[in-house]
């Protein structure tokens, strides 16, 4: 049996959870910050606040104690809104065995730092001898719901640990589950991060009640910048073609599962993001967090992502969404295939 650690009780937390339970061979314990989600999950096998109607083995067990949570974890799988990353990596430091294998889950951008997630778990965790910790990346086209429901669910793990992508396809993987493995960390999780700043706009166009050519045409060059700024960062343009790229895009500008593109449609709406956010009851939309540090990012390595632009303008600036898309629109005119 092996001893999984999911840190994070939120949707896909608690998804995650779901596929290593029903397995039967792993021991799962989910750590949720909220003592309400512990307690739903022990009483009524269901985290009523963040997946609703989901059954939960009884093979996985809940708590709000980390140290309870990894004890002779040999898998942490991190689950946690990017903002809180780096504050519960210094908290579990000493709690998490030396040759744990560490899943990052999380797609997001630390703002500030402008780190991919398995950056700033390898920042925390690198001892002083440089020892460099196993950590991977898992990413993909995924809503929680229908991963708990059991819907044919395929995404990738990306690590430059030979042993953690063998171990986590292992182990992962089901027959409604499929993972598939990857070297191209940069790409995995920046095409993780990214699509969701595309996904809002994807909102904001169905809000705005514009129609599927509008759509079409964001996913379209809105994958072509995603895929420039991972280039310039190192990470491959066929990982873009693939699973944690355009399949994810896919998914989150179009499925209505995506909280990202609901915060758009509301936007797209004329309501103001305070009000949306206050009206999520704790759900998490990264693109709001990770839009900013896409910014940043593209800037320091001078690439040029006018959709994102004009999305960190309109969440950020108060800028109006139709004035945004008359802005990309009235552009210089570009060659699709050798211009931005």
């Amino acid at each position: 049996m092996s001893n999984i650690a999911v840190i994070g009780g939120g949707a896909w937390g608690t998804g995650i959870a779901i596929v290593l339970g029903r397995k039967g061979t792993h021991n799962v314990r989910l750590w949720a910050h909220e003592t309400d989600v512990c307690e739903s999950i022990a009483q009524k096998r269901v985290n009523e606040q963040f997946l609703p109607g989901r059954q939960i083995p009884d093979s996985v067990m809940a708590t709000n104690d980390l140290s309870a949570a990894l004890r002779g974890a040999q898998i942490v799988v991190s689950v946690m809104p990017s903002q809180h990353c780096r504050a519960l990596f210094e908290r579990m430091r000493p709690l998490i065995a030396p040759q744990a294998l560490i899943v990052s889950a999380t797609k997001g951008l630390e703002e500030g730092s402008l780190q991919r997630m398995t950056e700033v778990i390898t920042d925390v965790l690198e001892p002083k001898d440089g020892t460099i910790p196993a950590v991977g990346a898992l990413s993909g086209p995924s809503f929680a719901q229908e991963v708990a429901r059991g819907d044919p669910t395929a995404i990738t793990i990306a690590s430059q640990n030979a042993e953690l992508l063998r171990t986590v396809q292992q182990e992962f993987s089901d027959s409604s589950f499929r993972v598939y493995t990857n070297n191209d960390v940069v790409g995995v999780e920046l095409g993780g991060a990214l699509k969701n700043t595309i996904a809002i706009a994807a909102g904001i166009c169905d809000g705005l009640g514009l129609g599927h050519n509008s759509v079409a045409a964001l996913i379209t060059r809105g994958l072509a910048e995603m895929t420039r700024l991972v280039v310039a960062c190192g990470g491959r343009t066929e990982t873009m073609a693939g699973l944690a790229g355009l399949g994810d895009l896919v998914l989150t500008c179009t499925g209505g599962l995506s909280r990202n593109r609901s915060v758009g449609v509301e936007l797209g709406r004329g309501h103001k993001l305070p009000e949306i956010i206050a009206g999520m009851h704790g759900m998490v939309a990264e693109g709001v967090f990770t839009t900013s540090a896409a910014v940043g990012l593209a800037h320091a390595r001078n690439v040029e992502m006018p959709i994102t632009e004009q999305m960190h303008a309109i969440l950020h600036q108060g800028k109006s969404p139709r004035e945004a898309i008359q802005v990309l629109m009235s552009r210089t005119g570009k060659s699709e295939t050798n211009q931005s």
